[in-house]
């Protein structure tokens, strides 16, 4: 792993800083009725007419759509893997549900379905799974683990970094409970809304998977028994972990293997 981060912070290292374009635009959301801010990083020196493959990257609670570009090296990232990189809102605690209890919040339908048809309709992409990848750490792991497995016709990769990948031991924290109802009245919702109960939609090789949670992290154990269930469920994917807590350092180094593992699926599948 040591090796990856070298050739990863080697390949950053050798592109001017910020020379990608990072764009700020709104995208109305049918579904809630309103604008979401996204952030869009495209990189430099693209081709006439060069389509590009698309990392989404989903923020954390609290966060917002400028989060990444804003604490990572998001601009550097496109130019070193030569890929468009959107980052929309996912307001501060949405957990990128389509709520069923609040019908305001549509996240899940926002990002699955309405920003991806807006990015390959304004931008010259790959507009197939296999120039689609999604990651995010935090609530934004447990994002893009939950949208791409049920969602598997859209993303064909998908990563979370620190995610919190099983809600149901957290009933009181990070507004879940506003988006699901309180865990002892609607026992229910908080099963059903879960990543672990979205792993029956899994099947072998089916998405490319990365998935990595510091040993500091508070989420460490739900992502060690999430790490489990893939490997009895025979679901290939790599898996990380090591000494880190739950904060930006960390996640810092966790996205430069990301891109590395989305940078060798796009290559695979698109013939780049």
């Amino acid at each position: 792993m040591k090796k990856l981060l070298f050739i990863a912070i080697l390949s950053l290292c050798s592109i001017n800083l910020f020379s990608a374009q990072l764009d700020t635009i709104s995208i109305f959301s049918s579904a809630m009725k309103k604008e979401i801010m996204c952030a869009v990083i495209t990189p430099n020196n693209i081709g006439v007419a060069e389509r590009l493959p698309v990392v989404y990257m989903l923020h954390g609670h609290g966060g917002s759509y400028a989060t990444w570009a804003n604490n990572f090296n998001t601009q550097n990232l496109a130019d070193a893997y030569h890929v468009m990189i959107v980052c929309p809102d996912g307001e501060y605690s949405s957990w990128y549900w389509d709520s069923p209890i609040d019908p305001k919040i549509r996240y899940e339908t926002f990002v699955s379905s309405e920003l991806i048809k807006y990015i390959d309709s304004n931008y010259y992409t790959i507009k197939s799974r296999e120039g689609r990848a999604i990651t995010g750490f935090s609530m934004g792991g447990h994002g893009a683990l939950y949208l791409s497995f049920r969602h598997q016709e859209t993303f064909g990769a998908a990563g979370s970094m620190s995610g919190g990948v099983d809600i149901r031991p957290f009933p009181n924290s990070w507004n879940m409970k506003d988006r699901l109802g309180d865990k002892a009245t609607h026992p229910q919702n908080w099963d059903d809304y879960t990543v672990m109960s979205q792993l029956h939609l899994l099947k072998p090789s089916s998405l490319a998977l990365i998935i990595d949670c510091g040993t500091e992290d508070f989420f460490y154990d739900v992502n060690e028994t999430l790490h489990k269930e893939l490997l009895d469920k025979k679901i290939p994917h790599k898996y990380m972990t090591g000494a880190g807590a739950h904060n930006g350092k960390y996640w810092g180094e966790s996205i430069m293997y990301h891109m590395l593992f989305f940078d060798n699926y796009f290559k695979m599948n698109n013939n780049l």
